[in-house]
């Protein structure tokens, strides 16, 4: 379905009302929508490179989501008188001209995206979000990054503007993004990898202006331990993250400075265990930096599969 034209002859302020007040519905939309609880899967995902979130899935199952397309100058009185939209069912942004999937209690819903390290079930930033009482919607793909794409599903900033992720409708407690390690693996340059994460940022704080985003820096060991570019595009991703004004947590040392690497199931990827580990100082990284827990998660959860023993 081609997205509808902007028009042109709106002026800004009537554009700025037009989106407060569609985000607004659509955050209302899917506040009606039945509960679920946070939590993890035991297991991870055997095949990564050809993972597919399950509501991508269920729109390329039916070709064209089902989606009902307004124009940006719409008038909100015909969409005010809608039925409720409920979780799975696909919304059409009449803002941004973009498709996007209702999910349950959305407040308590963070947006995950990332490469292989998040697309397990029980992958580290998963758990971290678990034990922080938020759901997760993950948007993401392995083998891709800020400027790495798999040959299925287009780089970060790419994705999300040809719609190969479908976003949440309403407004996410947190967006988390994750990644770096396949730039830094295909030989990304520092101004590649700066133009495309800027331009996924921005285009995130646009679309979801009151949502706080966190950004995950590369997995690595550290420059004094055989890190290499890894570690590099993990401190470039640092400065690129200070300048948005974003929540940042260095994971480029994080390897041999929690004695990670003996969990290593490949050269790059976490087994069950260090998973496990990870999610743990991850969790607990994130409450010291002040990432607030989902709204109504009890302030007494525990760390995300805590032993102790990476405190």
């Amino acid at each position: 379905m081609t997205s509808p034209s902007p028009r042109k002859e709106s002026p800004r302020p009537a554009r700025v009302l037009t989106r407060a007040a569609v985000l607004a519905l659509a955050a209302g939309l899917v506040l009606s929508a039945p509960g679920q609880q946070p939590g993890i899967g035991t297991g991870g995902t055997s095949n990564v490179e050809g993972y597919l979130p399950s509501a991508l899935l269920r729109a390329n199952a039916v070709g064209q989501p089902n989606a009902t397309p307004y124009a940006s100058g719409v008038d909100l009185s015909t969409v005010l008188t809608r039925p409720a939209l409920f979780p799975g069912e696909i919304y059409r942004n009449p803002v941004f001209g973009r498709n996007e999937v209702v999910v349950a209690n959305a407040r308590s819903t963070a947006v995950l995206i990332g490469d292989s390290q998040s697309v397990p079930d029980d992958s580290w930033p998963r758990r971290a979000l678990a034990g922080l009482g938020y759901g997760v919607h993950f948007c993401g793909y392995g083998g891709t990054g800020f400027t790495a794409a798999n040959g299925k599903v287009g780089n970060y900033a790419d994705a999300l503007e040809r719609g190969d992720w479908l976003m949440p409708a309403g407004a996410p407690g947190l967006i988390v993004i994750e990644g770096g390690g396949n730039d830094a693996a295909r030989g990304a340059s520092d101004a590649q990898i700066s133009a495309n994460a800027n331009r996924l940022i921005d285009a995130l704080k646009d679309r979801y202006p009151g949502t706080r985003i966190v950004l995950v820096g590369t997995l690595a060991r550290g420059a004094q331990n055989g890190g290499g570019r890894r570690t590099q595009v993990d401190a470039l991703l640092a400065g690129i993250a200070a300048r948005q004004q974003l929540t940042f947590v260095s994971a480029g040392d994080w390897l041999t400075k929690y004695n990670l690497t003996e969990h290593l199931a490949d050269a790059v990827h976490m087994d069950a265990e260090g998973r496990k580990q990870l999610g743990v100082v991850l969790e607990r990284r994130m409450r010291e930096l002040g990432v607030p827990a989902a709204p109504g998660a009890a302030r007494a959860l525990a760390y995300t599969g805590a032993n102790g023993t990476n405190g």
